[in-house]
C-alpha cells in the first residue's frame, strides 16, 4: 500500500514539523473546533491515568503506551462502524 511506503520513509524530524491536528482536520473538521467545546483537562486527566497504568502494568515507554491506547481507541471506533 502507498501509505505504508510513506510511513516507512517518514523520519521523526519530518513528523515533528507536521501539525497533525491541522492535517487531519481536513478530513475530520471536529479537530478544528473541539478545543472550544470540550473540557480538555477532564479528559486529559483520565487519559493520563490510563497511560500511567499501561506504563506500570506492561512496562511500556510513554510513546508505546500512547500508541497502544490510540490503537485501542481506533479498534473501539471500528466496532461502532463509524
Amino acid at each position: 500500500m502507498e501509505i505504508e511506503k510513506i510511513i516507512k520513509k517518514t523520519t521523526e524530524k519530518n513528523q515533528d514539523k507536521v501539525n497533525w491536528t491541522k492535517a487531519w482536520s481536513t478530513k475530520y473538521p471536529i479537530l478544528k473546533t473541539y478545543q472550544k467545546e470540550v473540557d480538555i483537562p477532564k479528559y486529559s486527566t483520565q487519559l493520563r491515568k490510563l497511560l500511567e497504568d499501561l506504563k506500570l502494568t506492561y512496562n511500556y515507554s510513554e510513546v508505546d503506551a500512547i500508541l497502544v491506547l490510540k490503537d485501542i481507541l481506533y479498534h473501539e471506533m471500528k466496532k461502532e462502524k463509524i
